[in-house]
């Protein structure tokens, strides 16, 4: 049985600020201390679920700038396989600014760069890839037709996905039934559900309301709250554990690439869950998106060392 998973997404350079605090409009904060790193939802879910003890192969489109090879070697180093990180030439790489306040909380901006070169004639020649693939991780960081291509062909191989709808953008509800797996934070699940997700009643009406509009599985992600999991035979709330927030800029990709690397094991989706929890618990301790992401090991010292189910994903 193949424990192969494919992740496709967007590949970044982070340029990351750390202050005292986050910038008021118009502000400038001085002595920030600055870290260049690799970043992109779908390269740090690919790292995430290599590190966790995935089989991963990732698929993207980068630049062919001085970032790219050491991009590409970062990759490498993570345990992902690149034969299908994809070098465009005379375009940049995607490339994401990061201010990080004291507590934790971000601000971001991204520039798609060669992202947006992944087009849907690319997926459509990915077949022979995904038929041999256990999951499929996608993300919203690439172009909206080329996300429905990937969904679209993985549902005609019967292919399990698991899609992360971040960030939040317009997004065809009707492909709900074709991801197997839906994880949202509270922002990104009302950008589906139109309501406010800011209670306990809001988490349980949203994530019934994502499984009306076709969604097998939900997976609600609740900051500091943990992880709210839903399906036609489950209701489930992880609480989170406390830890000292640095940086939560890649928590939510940890979790969607630990997850990943659990449930292509065969772990039961509350036991991924909780593993996935502990990665992120561990990411957000760290400064940067890929340096943050923690290895096997590490992911079970720390259950290990707790009791609590835990997690602090945003």
């Amino acid at each position: 049985m193949s424990h192969k998973i494919v992740v496709i997404g967007s590949s970044n350079v982070d340029f990351i600020m750390k202050a005292a605090r986050l910038p008021d409009k118009g502000e400038t904060v001085a002595d920030a201390t600055f870290v260049q790193a690799f970043g992109g939802k779908g390269a740090n879910q690919a790292v995430a679920a290599a590190r966790a003890g995935g089989d991963v192969w990732f698929v993207a489109c980068i630049g062919d700038d001085p970032f790219a090879p050491a991009l590409q070697e970062a990759l490498l180093a993570a345990g992902v396989h690149v034969d299908y990180v994809f070098v465009r030439q005379g375009e940049t790489t995607g490339a994401a600014l990061v201010m990080i306040g004291e507590d934790g909380q971000n601000y971001i901006m991204v520039a798609p760069g060669a992202n947006y070169s992944l087009k849907p004639d690319m997926i459509r020649s990915l077949e022979p890839l995904l038929r041999e693939a256990a999951l499929l991780v996608l993300q919203y960081e690439i172009l909206p037709e080329t996300l429905y291509a990937c969904l679209d062909l993985a549902h005609a191989l019967g292919l399990p996905v698991l899609f992360n709808l971040a960030p939040a953008r317009p997004f065809d509800a009707s492909y709900l039934p074709k991801t197997t797996y839906l994880a949202v934070n509270e922002s990104e699940a009302q950008s589906l559900c139109g309501f406010a997700v800011d209670t306990p009643q809001a988490v349980e009406r949203a994530a019934q309301a994502l499984l009306d509009q076709g969604a097998p599985t939900v997976l609600l992600t609740l900051g500091a709250q943990g992880v709210y999991l839903a399906s036609a035979d489950l209701r489930q709330h992880i609480p989170a554990f406390e830890v000292e927030a640095v940086d939560t800029t890649a928590a939510g990709d940890v979790f969607c690439g630990a997850l990943a690397a659990a449930l292509v094991e065969g772990q039961p989706l509350p036991a991924a869950a909780r593993f996935a929890c502990a990665a992120s618990a561990i990411s957000v301790t760290r400064l940067g998106a890929q340096p943050s992401v923690p290895v096997r090991e590490e992911i079970e010292q720390f259950l290990s060392a707790h009791q609590k189910i835990c997690c602090v994903i945003v």
